[in-house]
C-alpha cells in the first residue's frame, strides 16, 4: 500500500525523487535523515512525520500544517533553540512502531498546498543551520526504503485511526478471526461495523438470500437489478464490503450439528440470528470451547398506533458464561409468541442501535473502550429510552 500510494501521489512521488527518505508507516507520512543542529552544536538526524489526508488512493491538501519531529529540538549553528517553528514538546505515541518527541508549526498564508511543499519547508528550516556548519549534510540521502509488506486487511489506508492518533488502541481489534453468524437486520449493521476495523478475518455464516425486505433492514442502497439476482447474504454482504476490506470469508450455509466444530479457531463471535434449537447448539459449542460471543436480539411489538419493544445484547466471555442453565438471558424460542425477542417487527434504525450497542460492548471487552461495570446483559427499552445494565462483575 506504501509504494501504491507514493507511485499515485505526484507529491509524494517528487519527494522520493529528489532523495529524499519517504516511508508510509502507519498511515503516517514519514521522512527520514533530516540533519539538525543540536544544543551542543553537533550535527545529528531527525524523523519528521506527518498526519495523511487522503482521497482514496492518492493524497490530498494537507489537512494541517503541523508536523511532527522524532529527535531532539533543532538549533541554530550557534547552539540556540529554534523557537519560531515551536510547538509542543511532547512525547507521544503515534503507533507500536511511531514515537514522535515534539511537533512543529509553520504555517504559510492558504495553508499547504500539497504534502511536497510541506515537507520539504520544515525539512529547509531544520536542515539549513547543519549545511551551515557542513555542505555534505543534506535531507536529500537517496537511500532506498523497501516498500512494507502488503498485510494490510484495508484496501486503502485507515486515516480515520492515524488522523485521531489512535492506531495503537485500534491495534487492540486485530484479532485472527471474527464470526457473524446470522446476516439480517441486526447481523449486516454488526458487518457494517466490524469491517471498518481490522480483525485480519471476518466469516459470515447465513443460507439465506438477500431480498426486497432485507433491503429495508440493512445497510446500504441495493440497485432493483441487484434484489432480482435473490443473491445469498453472505455473497451480497462480502461484494459490497470487500471494496473495503480484504478477507471477508461467505460461508452460505447455516451452523448446524453437521458444521459447528467449524467455530473451534474463532476469537469472537456475534450470534444474530432467530432460530432457538440452531441457537442453542452453538450457545453450547461456543461456551464449550470457551470462545466469546455476543448474543443480539429485539422485541418489537404494536401498542395502539405505535410500535415498542425492548433491545438486548448479552455477553459471554471468560468471566461470565453459562447460558443454557442461566435462564432468560438468551431466549431459546423458536417463534414462541409469549418470548418478547422472537417477534419479526424490525426496523433498520432499532437494527442499527442493536448493533451498534453490541460492537462497543466487544469493543470494551478487548481494552478499546473503558468497560468500568462490565456488564453481560443490557437491555435498551423503546418507550423509556432506557438502558439497563446487569450481570455486572
Amino acid at each position: 500500500m506504501s509504494l501504491q500510494l507514493i507511485n499515485l501521489s505526484p507529491d509524494l512521488k517528487k519527494l522520493q525523487n529528489e532523495g529524499y527518505t519517504v516511508e508510509i508507516v502507519s498511515n503516517y507520512l514519514v521522512v527520514r535523515n533530516i540533519p539538525y543542529v543540536n544544543s551542543k552544536k553537533e550535527i545529528h538526524q531527525g524523523t519528521l512525520v506527518s498526519e495523511l489526508t487522503l482521497a482514496g488512493n492518492k493524497t490530498a491538501a494537507p489537512k494541517t500544517h503541523l508536523v511532527y519531529f522524532i529527535g531532539d529540538h533543532p538549533c541554530d549553528k550557534d547552539g540556540s533553540e529554534n523557537k519560531r517553528i515551536e510547538h509542543s514538546r511532547n512525547k507521544n505515541t503515534l503507533d507500536n512502531n511511531l514515537v514522535i518527541d515534539r511537533s512543529f508549526s509553520s504555517k504559510p498564508k492558504g495553508g499547504y498546498k500539497d504534502y511536497y511543499e510541506k515537507m520539504t519547508t520544515y525539512a529547509t528550516i531544520i536542515s539549513s543551520p547543519a549545511q551551515a556548519i557542513d555542505p555534505c549534510y543534506t535531507p536529500k540521502s537517496f537511500l532506498i526504503i523497501k516498500s512494507d509488506k502488503e498485510d494490510s486487511v484495508f484496501n486503502y489506508a485507515d486515516t480515520a485511526s492515524s488522523r485521531a492518533e489512535i492506531n495503537t488502541i485500534t491495534r487492540k481489534l486485530e484479532l485472527e478471526k471474527v464470526t457473524i453468524i446470522g446476516l439480517g437486520g441486526t447481523g449486516s449493521y454488526v458487518m457494517d461495523l466490524i469491517v471498518k476495523t481490522p480483525i485480519k478475518e471476518i466469516h459470515l455464516y447465513d443460507g439465506d438470500k438477500f431480498l426486497q425486505h432485507n433491503a429495508f433492514r440493512a445497510p446500504g442502497a441495493p440497485s432493483v437489478e441487484k434484489l432480482r439476482e435473490q443473491p445469498k447474504k453472505v455473497d451480497y454482504f462480502k461484494d459490497s464490503y470487500s471494496e473495503m476490506h480484504r478477507n471477508i470469508i461467505a460461508h452460505d450455509y447455516y451452523i448446524d450439528a453437521s458444521n459447528v466444530k467449524e467455530l473451534q479457531e474463532i476469537d469472537f463471535v456475534f450470534l444474530c440470528l432467530d432460530w432457538g434449537e440452531s441457537k442453542k447448539l452453538i450457545v453450547k459449542k461456543l461456551e464449550e470451547l470457551k470462545i466469546p460471543f455476543i448474543d443480539v436480539g429485539m422485541g418489537i411489538y404494536q401498542v395502539g398506533d405505535s410500535l415498542a419493544g425492548v433491545l438486548r445484547v448479552t455477553s459471554s466471555t471468560d468471566y461470565k458464561s453459562n447460558y443454557i442453565t442461566n435462564k432468560g438471558r438468551i431466549p431459546f424460542s423458536n417463534g414462541n409468541e409469549e418470548n418478547i425477542y422472537s417477534r419479526n417487527i424490525q426496523i433498520a434504525d432499532l437494527n442499527s442501535l442493536n448493533a451498534s450497542l453490541a460492537v462497543v460492548k466487544w469493543k470494551k471487552h478487548f481494552g478499546f473502550y473503558k468497560d468500568f461495570e462490565n456488564e453481560h446483559f443490557s437491555t435498551y427499552t423503546i418507550d423509556g429510552n432506557a438502558l439497563t445494565n446487569e450481570d455486572q462483575l
